[in-house]
């Protein structure tokens, strides 16, 4: 693959494309993404966005940055936990996720800074927040190793960032998680959001992201420091941290 082609699931594309393919995808399954994600994962998402929540130790009066944050389950989450005095900002590259975030934000009586931006070009300064996390976005990065460096770059000394992400599955039920993932996803998109294309990219760019070591690495590389990682569901999904000092 040269220096300018990257992964668009299983497929090689041009860096300048990825972009621009990955919003379709997501301004197309925008507005049957919750329902999907709970119909894919059986409601285990919410789980593990609760994880990610306790494990963030976010307090009162705390900011933090939500990055790919689409339909906005973390924000609300968070915003309830760092309250008047705090900060949430829900980010996110594709608009028709974000307006979606929006809504659901103000339909729970809170309103927060949005901003539409890229993650590898946050427009934050430096040491500025004390989390950043991003749920199921960075696959779907061109250069996630820059954007993991913006994400520490906007962190404050003793800032941590959480990335929670599909990752490798426990390796005897991989024949299974196969199945379900290029047989039975594609179908439930056909069905659910009339899109099996969408679900079929995601699930290949599930397999094309880094496993659960190489993303540690990544993040080390990127400067953090007291990388972990903490696997859920059999490695269906892994929740890493590290910290910025």
């Amino acid at each position: 693959m040269s220096d300018s082609e990257t992964h668009f699931g299983f497929e090689k594309v041009a860096e300048s494309d990825k972009a621009r393919r990955v919003a379709g995808v997501f301004s197309s399954v925008a507005d049957s993404y919750d329902v999907m994600n709970d119909l894919m994962s059986a409601g285990l998402h919410r789980v593990w966005k609760a994880f990610t929540v306790q494990i963030a130790g976010v307090r009162a009066g705390d900011r933090v940055l939500d990055v790919a944050g689409g339909t906005a389950d973390l924000s609300l989450a968070f915003a309830k936990r760092v309250g008047p005095s705090g900060q949430v900002w829900l980010t996110d590259i594709n608009f028709a996720m974000l307006a979606r975030g929006r809504d659901r934000l103000v339909d729970h009586g809170f309103l927060g800074p949005v901003a539409q931006c890229d993650a590898e070009k946050l427009p934050f300064p430096d040491d500025y927040f004390d989390c950043c996390t991003v749920a199921f976005g960075l696959r779907n990065m061109t250069h996630k190793d820059v954007a993991l460096a913006e994400m520490r770059r906007v962190l404050k000394p003793g800032g941590r960032l959480l990335v929670l992400e599909f990752s490798k599955v426990w390796k005897p039920l991989e024949p299974a998680y196969d199945i379900y993932s290029f047989k039975i996803l594609p179908w439930l998109g056909d069905m659910i959001a009339k899109d099996a294309d969408s679900y079929r990219y995601l699930a290949e760019s599930i397999r094309m992201h880094p496993d659960q070591e190489t993303l540690k690495g990544m993040m080390e590389r990127a400067g953090l420091e007291r990388v972990e990682y903490f696997n859920m569901t059999a490695g269906v999904v892994a929740l890493h941290r590290g910290y910025k000092f």
